[in-house]
């Protein structure tokens, strides 16, 4: 998984500087992010960075660090043989 590239995925939709997305920094506290802008980004990330992700890990996703490892965690599954 491409870590800059979800960066720069989440910099783009939540419109901050990409220098903002700290591990700890959280979506909504930190950054802004209301329900409708989360939605829109994991759709976007999705796209993006061809994972599915599903609800619940979704409303999971309280940190950056937090989808960092999500989407690292997505891009495992989909390389491991069914």
């Amino acid at each position: 998984m491409d870590v800059a590239r979800a960066l720069s995925v989440m910099a783009e939709h939540l419109g901050v500087p990409v220098e903002l997305l700290e591990e700890q920094a959280e979506f909504r506290r930190d950054l802004g992010a209301d329900s409708l802008d989360m939605v829109e980004l994991v759709m976007a990330l999705e796209n993006s960075l061809s994972v599915v992700i599903s609800e619940d890990d979704a409303d999971r996703c309280r940190t950056v660090g937090d989808a960092i490892a999500l989407l690292q965690q997505c891009g495992r599954e989909r390389a491991e043989p069914a």
